[in-house]
């Protein structure tokens, strides 16, 4: 595989450019999962100790602004990834959450501690679509719905890390941070050195290839899409931030014992990784659009599921695994439409604008069923709304034109 680049590093070709894109892609998501949930692992030490005076409101206040930055760095990364490439923009936002990651623990104010966190967030939010773009472009195009998935199996390993280490560490949270921001300047290092920058975008600039505007995607041309991505972006992250936030409350308030409730997020985030790895495999067989309905559609049913007591505990266990097999990859596979239907020139802008729109879902997904937790009926008004969520999703796909790739299978039949 030819790999040119614009900033000096040495091309890489054939399959070793291709396996040092696939690791270091799937690595740098890792840490944006480990990144996105150390906060929540840390605040209630924040809070025992007093750390700068921190009250549940600051602690709120920090956590809204780290999403406002991730939100931000999402939208605003695709444009300059499409005009400067996706290689130094990925190299440059693990650079700016890894430098300031690890300033945080010195902040000597909530507001500091807050202003370092946004920062971060910036870079944290390019993170993703960067890696998501490359990974697809890198991938034949009858792959690309798995290498979406795949890729967002870091994201759940890195979350799985965090709580471990949490664990650990106890009230020496600093840790996490200084480990963090330290293994992503190694990863960025390695980056500069081993990552091929996309053939996709060589290619689009070598033949002259006009790059497209954020505007562009505000045409009629591409509308229909964008309307139906990024609002099934929205409800899949709201989904998912929702369940990942208030589940074991959501559980204990129906009447489940603390160790279970806390047990069923553990299940709900194996049966993520379960259906990121069959959702990828699913949707390159037939078809990306398809598959995404069905996901949401099954999503639909197992939320109201929950909305059932159930006696039986493995009962409870099965309906748990299949509600992450089937969320936690439905937005996933929205990213995997995005990489395939459109081109080059606009691609890493169009999935920044899904993650960051996206992002916008993930605050508001737990504020919600925060308030509905407040007011005594999180169970089962909870999973109601999250089951209504999931419909708007299903509505929004349903909406979406067919990639290439899907009129294809729908004309020869799924690959054998």
């Amino acid at each position: 595989m030819a790999s040119a680049t614009t900033s000096g590093a040495p091309a890489r070709t054939g399959r070793t450019g291709s396996a040092w894109t696939v690791i270091l892609c799937w690595i740098t998501v890792l840490l944006e999962g480990y990144d996105l949930v150390v906060l929540g692992a840390i605040i209630p030490t924040l809070l025992k100790t007093h750390h700068l005076g921190m009250t549940a409101a600051d602690a709120t206040t920090i956590a809204t602004l780290s999403l406002v930055g991730v939100a931000i760095g999402a939208v605003c990364v695709g444009p300059l990834a499409d005009r400067l490439g996706r290689r130094r923009l990925l190299i440059g936002s693990v650079v700016l959450f890894s430098v300031f990651t690890i300033v945080v623990p010195l902040a000597t104010s909530v507001w500091m501690f807050a202003a370092l966190r946004l920062i971060a967030g910036l870079g944290l939010g390019a993170c993703m679509p960067v890696s998501l773009t490359m990974m697809a472009e890198h991938m034949p195009a009858g792959r690309r719905a798995r290498a979406s998935t795949l890729t967002m199996t870091g994201y759940h390993t890195g979350a799985v890390i965090t709580s471990l280490l949490a664990l650990q560490v106890t009230d020496d949270w600093e840790i996490l941070f200084y480990l963090l921001g330290v293994v992503g300047l190694v990863v960025a290092a390695v980056q500069w050195f081993r990552l091929p920058e996309s053939e996709a975008f060589v290619r689009a600039k070598r033949d002259g290839e006009q790059r497209v505007p954020f505007t562009e995607l505000l045409k009629p041309a591409y509308l229909r899409a964008g309307i139906g991505i990024w609002v099934a972006s929205f409800m899949g992250l709201l989904l998912v931030y929702g369940l990942n936030t208030w589940l074991p409350k959501l559980m204990n308030d129906a009447g489940y014992p603390v160790p279970t409730a806390v047990t069923q997020l553990l299940v709900l985030n194996i049966g993520g990784v379960v259906g990121l790895v069959l959702g990828g495999f699913v949707a390159d067989r037939r078809g990306i659009k398809g598959t995404t309905l069905v996901w949401f559609a099954v999503s639909v049913l197992m939320l109201a599921c929950l909305s059932i007591k159930m006696e039986s505990d493995l009962m409870l266990n099965v309906v748990v695994f299949f509600t992450g097999v089937f969320v936690f990859s439905a937005m996933v596979l929205v990213y995997a439409y995005v990489t395939a239907y459109y081109p080059a020139s606009v691609r890493s802008t169009a999935l920044g604008s899904a993650s960051g729109i996206g992002r916008i879902g993930s605050i508001v997904g737990p504020s919600i069923t925060g308030a509905l937790v407040s007011s005594g009926v999180g169970h089962p008004w909870g999973f109601y709304f999250f089951a209504a969520v999931a419909v708007l999703g299903f509505l929004a796909v349903l909406t979406l034109p067919r990639t290439a790739a899907d009129a294809e299978v729908k004309a020869v039949g799924p690959a054998a």
